[in-house]
Protein backbone atom coordinates (compact mmCIF):
# COMPACT_ATOMS: atom_id res chain seq x y z
CA UNK A 1 0.00 0.00 0.00
CA UNK A 2 1.92 3.37 -1.02
CA UNK A 3 1.81 6.18 1.76
CA UNK A 4 0.14 8.86 0.69
CA UNK A 5 1.98 12.43 1.22
CA UNK A 6 0.40 15.09 3.49
CA UNK A 7 0.54 18.39 1.28
CA UNK A 8 0.68 21.78 2.87
CA UNK A 9 0.29 20.48 6.14
CA UNK A 10 4.05 21.32 6.90
CA UNK A 11 3.84 24.50 7.96
CA UNK A 12 1.22 24.10 10.56
CA UNK A 13 2.62 20.91 12.10
CA UNK A 14 5.74 22.09 12.45
CA UNK A 15 4.32 24.88 14.33
CA UNK A 16 2.23 22.84 16.58
CA UNK A 17 5.07 20.60 17.34
CA UNK A 18 7.26 23.92 18.37
CA UNK A 19 4.47 25.28 20.57
CA UNK A 20 4.22 21.32 21.95
CA UNK A 21 7.94 21.20 23.05
CA UNK A 22 7.81 24.78 24.01
CA UNK A 23 4.96 23.83 26.25
CA UNK A 24 7.05 20.62 27.59
CA UNK A 25 9.98 22.06 28.48
CA UNK A 26 8.34 24.90 30.61
CA UNK A 27 6.60 22.45 32.39
CA UNK A 28 9.74 20.67 33.16
CA UNK A 29 9.16 17.40 30.44
CA UNK A 30 11.81 16.20 28.34
CA UNK A 31 9.84 16.52 25.25
CA UNK A 32 11.34 13.59 23.19
CA UNK A 33 10.42 11.16 25.90
CA UNK A 34 7.04 12.64 26.57
CA UNK A 35 5.84 13.22 22.47
CA UNK A 36 7.82 9.59 21.58
CA UNK A 37 5.23 7.88 24.12
CA UNK A 38 2.32 10.02 22.83
CA UNK A 39 3.30 9.09 19.04
CA UNK A 40 3.42 5.31 20.56
CA UNK A 41 0.80 4.90 22.55
CA UNK A 42 -1.90 7.74 21.24
CA UNK A 43 -2.74 9.04 24.48
CA UNK A 44 -2.73 12.86 24.62
CA UNK A 45 -2.21 12.55 28.72
CA UNK A 46 1.77 12.25 27.23
CA UNK A 47 1.65 15.76 26.57
CA UNK A 48 0.62 18.59 28.80
CA UNK A 49 -2.38 21.30 28.72
CA UNK A 50 -0.15 24.13 29.65
CA UNK A 51 -0.38 26.70 26.83
CA UNK A 52 -3.17 24.48 25.28
CA UNK A 53 -0.34 21.91 23.92
CA UNK A 54 -2.64 18.94 24.32
CA UNK A 55 -5.15 20.61 22.40
CA UNK A 56 -2.69 21.90 19.40
CA UNK A 57 -1.43 17.73 18.70
CA UNK A 58 -4.90 16.70 19.27
CA UNK A 59 -5.54 18.93 15.87
CA UNK A 60 -3.10 16.73 13.97
CA UNK A 61 -2.79 12.65 13.14
CA UNK A 62 0.18 10.74 14.60
CA UNK A 63 0.94 9.96 11.17
CA UNK A 64 1.20 14.11 10.35
CA UNK A 65 3.70 14.21 13.84
CA UNK A 66 5.69 11.54 12.03
CA UNK A 67 6.13 12.91 8.74
CA UNK A 68 7.03 16.36 9.58
CA UNK A 69 9.84 15.38 12.53
CA UNK A 70 11.21 13.19 9.44
CA UNK A 71 11.24 15.55 6.75
CA UNK A 72 13.17 18.15 8.75
CA UNK A 73 15.36 15.56 10.11
CA UNK A 74 16.13 14.17 6.71
CA UNK A 75 16.52 17.46 5.12
CA UNK A 76 19.23 18.82 8.07
CA UNK A 77 21.03 15.49 6.72
CA UNK A 78 21.51 16.92 3.28
CA UNK A 79 22.84 20.36 4.01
Amino acid sequence: MPFRVLEGGGSTAAAIIESVYAALRARGYDPVTQIVGYLISGDPTYITSFNGARQLICRLERDEILEEITRVYLERLDK
